[in-house]
C-alpha cells in the first residue's frame, strides 16, 4: 500500500507561498516515493497566504476588489474570497493595507489607516455573506481600526463637530463617535478575526510598543502613538459600553483587533486554529501515515500560534510522526520536539547568504524533504 501524505505548510517568507512551499514538498516526496498519495493542505495564520489557503482548500471563488491603500490617496487592486457556497467572505487586511503597500523609507504609522479594509468588508456585505473571516497579519496600520469603522459608516468629530480623517496621529483630535450610520448589517453577520498575535491594544506590550517600530515609528512616535490609542479606547469604551483594549489581540494589525471587537463585536481565534478547522486538517491527517509542515523560520515563537505548531499539536494527537522544514532554526528549539514535533529539519547549507537562501528556497525545500524522505525508506 503507497504512503499517504499530508503536506500543510505556512509561506518562507520573501520566497514560497505555502502553495508553492507544499507543492515543492510534494516533488520531494515523489522522487522517493513515486507512488505516494499526497493531500496539499496549505495553510496560514491569519497573514499572507490566508485568502489563497482558503481558496485552495475550499470550493469557492476570487472577489477583484479596488480599495484604498494605506494613506489617503492611494488605491489598490486587490481580492477576497467567498468560500461555503458565498455564505462566507475571507479577507486578509494586508491586502489592502499591508505592510508591503509602503517602500520602507515612506512607512510612517501616524498617517496610514484601515479604511480600505472597511472598504472589503463592505463589499463583502453587498454580497449578502452571513459570516466574514478576517485575517490581521501583515499591517502598517496603527489606527485602532478607526479607518475601518468610518469606511463602515461611523463619523469621528473633532471639537467643532468638524470629521476627522482617521489616522493613528490623529485619534487625539477625535471628540465625538456618531455610530447613527454604522452599517446594520454588522449586527447580523459572523465577524472572526484570525490572528496569531495576543497583545493588548496599549502599554509596553501593546499595538504601538511592539510592532510600531517595524513600521516606521520612531522612539517619540511610539509613545504618542501609544497615547493616542489609549486615548481613543476610553472614547470608544464611553460611547459603546464596550470594553476591550485590554482584551488578548486587540493590538492585532495596529489596533484594529480593538477596532472588529467594539464597532463589529467580533470574536478573535488563532489564525491557525480557524485554519485548521476551515480545511478539515484533523480529518486528512487522521488519514494520512505521515505529515509534513514548515515555514520560514521555527524558534520559540513558534510555540505562538504559528502554523507548524497548530500543525504538530494535531498530528500528535492522533499519533502521526510530523516532520517541520525552516529557512532558519532558531535556538532552544528541544521544547518544539518534545511538544509533537519528530524532526525539525533547516533546509539551507550553513552560512548562505539571504539572498541565496531567498533564491534556492524552491530547490532547497524539495532536496531536503527528499533527504528526509530518503531515510525513510531506508528505516
Amino acid at each position: 500500500m503507497p504512503l499517504r501524505f499530508v503536506i500543510a505548510p505556512d509561506s518562507f517568507k520573501e520566497s514560497l507561498s505555502s502553495v508553492q512551499a507544499a507543492l515543492a514538498m510534494q516533488r520531494g516526496i515523489l522522487r522517493q516515493f513515486p507512488d505516494a498519495i499526497c493531500r496539499l493542505v496549505p495553510l496560514a495564520d491569519g497573514g499572507e497566504g490566508t485568502v489563497d489557503a482558503l481558496l485552495n482548500a475550499c470550493t469557492g471563488q476570487k472577489v477583484s476588489c479596488r480599495v484604498r491603500g494605506p494613506l489617503p490617496q492611494q488605491q489598490v487592486e486587490s481580492y477576497f474570497a467567498l468560500i461555503d457556497d458565498g455564505k462566507t467572505a475571507v479577507i486578509e487586511m494586508a491586502k489592502a493595507n499591508g505592510i508591503h503597500l509602503i517602500p520602507l523609507a515612506q512607512r510612517n504609522p501616524a498617517l496610514t489607516s484601515t479604511y480600505g479594509t472597511g472598504e472589503m468588508i463592505r463589499q463583502a456585505l453587498d454580497l449578502g455573506v452571513s459570516k466574514i473571516m478576517i485575517g490581521l497579519g501583515g499591517s502598517v496600520t496603527n489606527d485602532a481600526g478607526s479607518g475601518m469603522a468610518k469606511a463602515l459608516g461611523v463619523k469621528f468629530l473633532d471639537q467643532a463637530g468638524l470629521e476627522v480623517q482617521p489616522c493613528g496621529g490623529n485619534l487625539k483630535q477625535i471628540c465625538e463617535i456618531d455610530l447613527s450610520a454604522l452599517d446594520a448589517r454588522l449586527a447580523t453577520t459572523e465577524i472572526l478575526i484570525a490572528s496569531d498575535v495576543n497583545n493588548p491594544l496599549c502599554g509596553e506590550h501593546g499595538a504601538s510598543a511592539i510592532f510600531g517600530p517595524q513600521k516606521g515609528a520612531t522612539p517619540e512616535l511610539v509613545k504618542i502613538l501609544d497615547q493616542n490609542l489609549g486615548y481613543f479606547a476610553n472614547l470608544v469604551e464611553a460611547t459603546l459600553g464596550v470594553k476591550v483594549q485590554h482584551q488578548a489581540g486587540a493590538g492585532a494589525a495596529g489596533g484594529l483587533g480593538f477596532g472588529l471587537l467594539a464597532f463589529a463585536r467580533a470574536k478573535i481565534q488563532s489564525g491557525v486554529e480557524l485554519l485548521i478547522q476551515q480545511t478539515w486538517l484533523a480529518e486528512k491527517i487522521a488519514q494520512a501515515d505521515v505529515v509534513l509542515t514548515g515555514e520560514g523560520k521555527i524558534d520559540r515563537q513558534t510555540f505562538m500560534g504559528k502554523t507548524p505548531f497548530g500543525v504538530a499539536q494535531v498530528a500528535k494527537g492522533l499519533n502521526k510522526p510530523v516532520y517541520a522544514f525552516a529557512g532558519m532554526i532558531g535556538e532552544d528549539i528541544e521544547p518544539l520536539l518534545e511538544a509533537g514535533f519528530t524532526q525539525i529539519i533547516g533546509i539551507n547549507p550553513p552560512d548562505i547568504s539571504v539572498e541565496d537562501a531567498i533564491r534556492n528556497a524552491e530547490n532547497n525545500l524539495t532536496d531536503s524533504v527528499e533527504n528526509v524522505m530518503r531515510s525513510l525508506k531506508k528505516a
